[in-house]
């Protein structure tokens, strides 16, 4: 599909600016759709922001979106209230852009949603793939309701996929940042007993997954957007901190972040291992398929 233009959501985040990067550096024009939308504007210039999608102009070429919106899971104690904050910024902005798309004469051909590994809910060495059901947990049922909440698309002829995303690795956001700035100051920690696993994914191929799902019609439904070697949680701290040179000496007891944290503990304490399935049988080829290759790149530009 050729793509003139392309509507974002979260464009001011982390993923959101790699996207935006990208896209332009293909000529696309981007349309972003963000609450302060001068602030997004000196941000990220050479886009159009907006701050209400009636701004958007009718004529306005947009075959594709890329809804990354979204309070960050990991915060603030998950209090009734911080519970439908994380629920309200994903559902209601899907829904706010769904009712835009049927209100023009030519819609999108394509939704690309973010919802999470999440989904699956917490796990121990067992797989989990697109075919895995979730778990009557918070953040499992948080990212149902965002997925549920593209639904409606569907019914309007746009192709809905929603990518359920691993720990993004790179430069300017995401864990990573935070993980190696805490190395580089000798705070790398294993948390628990280390096992949990991590399924992360170079923001690179992040990127080239969306490509290649807004591209191909054939792409619909969820899909695992995550590298296909994940690693348990003491070794991904092990090849960051020898990346980094660092040394790799404390231990955070899994006790004291149920006690701190409550059920947004379960996020770090117990991991997933999950398999992209689907890009497997497709044929994707990964740019960055081992941790340790995906660390030295990131390190080596700067990027970590």
């Amino acid at each position: 599909m050729n793509v003139r233009g392309v509507l974002l959501t979260g464009g001011t985040g982390f993923i959101g600016g790699h996207a935006i990067r990208a896209f332009r550096s293909r000529g696309v024009a981007v349309w972003v759709w963000s609450r302060d939308a001068a602030r997004a504007q000196r941000r990220l210039p050479g886009v159009h922001a907006v701050a209400a999608l009636s701004e958007i102009p009718a004529d306005a070429p947009i075959d594709a979106i890329v809804n990354l919106a979204g309070a960050a899971a990991i915060g603030p104690p998950w209090t009734a209230a911080r519970r439908r904050v994380l629920v309200d910024s994903r559902v209601k902005t899907t829904e706010a852009v769904i009712a835009w798309c049927a209100s023009r004469a030519t819609r999108p051909a394509v939704l690309v949603s973010a919802s999470a590994i999440g989904y699956y809910g917490p796990g121990d060495d067992a797989w989990f793939d697109e075919r895995s059901p979730p778990q009557a947990m918070f953040q499992s049922q948080l990212c149902v309701a965002r997925e549920a909440a593209t639904h409606p698309a569907e019914a309007l002829g746009i192709r809905v996929v929603n990518l359920r995303i691993g720990l993004v690795l790179g430069s300017d956001g995401g864990i990573l940042r935070q993980l190696a700035l805490a190395a580089r100051l000798g705070g790398a920690a294993v948390i628990g007993d280390g096992r949990q696993w991590m399924s992360w994914i170079h923001i690179d191929d992040l990127l080239r997954i969306v490509d290649r799902v807004i591209g191909e019609s054939s792409w619909s439904g969820a899909v695992n957007a995550v590298g296909p070697h994940p690693v348990r949680q003491r070794e991904f701290q092990q090849a960051l901190t020898r990346a980094l040179h660092r040394p790799l000496l404390l231990r955070i007891p899994a006790a004291l972040l149920r006690l701190s944290l409550g059920e947004m503990a379960e996020l770090l304490v117990k991991g997933q291992r999950v398999a992209p399935r689907r890009l497997a049988d497709a044929g994707f080829t990964f740019a960055h398929p081992d941790l340790d290759g995906a660390l030295r790149h990131l390190v080596q530009w700067g990027q970590a």
